[in-house]
């Protein structure tokens, strides 16, 4: 590595730290944690169970922050030592410098994602429904090729995923299926996934083996527990069925499924993966509620912003990134504009990329 090299990635290295210190405010981060330090000291502080469970969260997540940012800064400092040393040709330390450099950048990356990750729901679990788009057997199959990605995405990250409803198509892949990802920030990595999600390739399925174009749309919503979200029995239908396994067989002789339908709101959620028609009701519940509650909130933020003038947002139904299998290969996200050529390892749910570079531009553009 040559010195000029370095010395640009020191550069870069501390401009980075200092934005993260100025995103993070690592000064009152120090104020709280000493002030969160009393209030675990005080006698009653066991007294309010809820209470102090999040002091304890918050104090673990202070103490994270500053331990990572100190070990990031004192290993900028290393590697400046390094290299003047190195420069002054005191002693010869391109490899500690190479391994050194390589370690900052990782740890910097994985740093400013968990800061991206701090906003409010990042830490809470998501549901995820897929739909397929027009297109029969192609679109479903690529709705299909997508949900094994963000299977193997969410193996690779040690998340665990809860099934709710799988309705398999026809002749091969997926009509819809709809899940919960549970798994440390699941919803505040998964985020950057809502939308429309495009593929272009020869259909196996034509036999003139032409070239089509599919879509799938992802929709994402974070379990939200403990909301105060009333639900009124005359505000809902609840229909029963028989739960569908592969090939459209039934897999329970009991209508045990569940779907209820929230009238004012159009909102449906179905649940068909527990055993009993009670687990299902009262899973589809929980759902329903966190469904209602982001909905609330997605109301009043359009209010805001028909109240300040800004356009809304077009999250739900925007094409977000294009998956070209045919003439070329080349996975690309239009917001980021960051592009994979790799589509093997991309399928195989390799999409920290993606993610990343989705979560440091919402950073950089606040």
């Amino acid at each position: 590595m040559e010195n000029y090299e370095i010395a640009k990635h020191i550069k870069d290295f501390s401009t980075r730290l200092e934005e993260l210190n100025q995103a993070l405010n690592i000064d009152k981060v120090r104020e709280d944690l000493s002030e969160n330090e009393k209030l675990m000291n005080n006698p009653d502080f066991w007294n309010d169970q809820s209470e102090s469970t999040k002091v304890l969260k918050a104090i673990k997540s202070q103490k994270d922050i500053i331990d990572t940012y100190e070990m990031l800064f004192e290993k900028l400092e290393e590697l400046e030592i390094y290299f003047d040393m190195h420069k002054n040709e005191e002693e010869n330390l391109e490899t500690e410098i190479e391994k050194l450099v390589k370690l900052l950048s990782d740890e910097l990356s994985d740093f400013e994602t968990k800061v991206l990750l701090s906003k409010e729901y990042d830490d809470h679990d998501v549901i995820v429904e897929m739909h397929p788009g027009a297109g029969g057997t192609e679109s479903q199959d690529w709705c299909s090729i997508l949900y094994r990605m963000y299977t193997r995405y969410c193996e690779k990250k040690g998340f665990n995923i809860e099934v709710l409803e799988y309705l398999e198509g026809e002749e091969a892949g997926i009509k819809a299926v709809t899940f919960i990802v549970h798994g440390d920030k699941a919803y505040g990595y998964l985020k950057s996934e809502q939308g429309v999600h495009r593929l272009v390739r020869i259909s196996p399925f034509d036999s003139n083996s032409r070239r089509h174009t599919s879509f799938c749309s992802l929709t994402l919503t974070p379990v939200v527990e403990d909301v105060k979200v009333e639900i009124k029995p005359e505000d809902i239908r609840v229909d029963t069925f028989r739960a569908s396994g592969a090939g459209g067989q039934h897999v329970n002789t009991t209508d045990s499924a569940i779907r209820i339908t929230h009238l004012k709101t159009g909102i449906v959620v179905t649940c068909q993966n527990e055993r009993s028609q009670i687990q299902n009701r009262e899973k589809a519940m929980q759902i329903l509620k966190s469904k209602l509650y982001q909905y609330e909130l997605e109301e009043k933020n359009k209010k805001l912003k028909e109240l300040s003038g800004e356009a809304s947002d077009i999250s739900f139904g925007s094409q977000i990134r294009s998956y070209v299998f045919h003439p070329y290969s080349m996975i690309k996200d239009h917001r980021t504009n960051y592009e994979v050529y790799d589509v093997d390892s991309v399928m195989d749910g390799e999409i920290d990329g993606f993610i990343n570079a989705f979560l440091k531009s919402k950073y950089n553009t606040r």
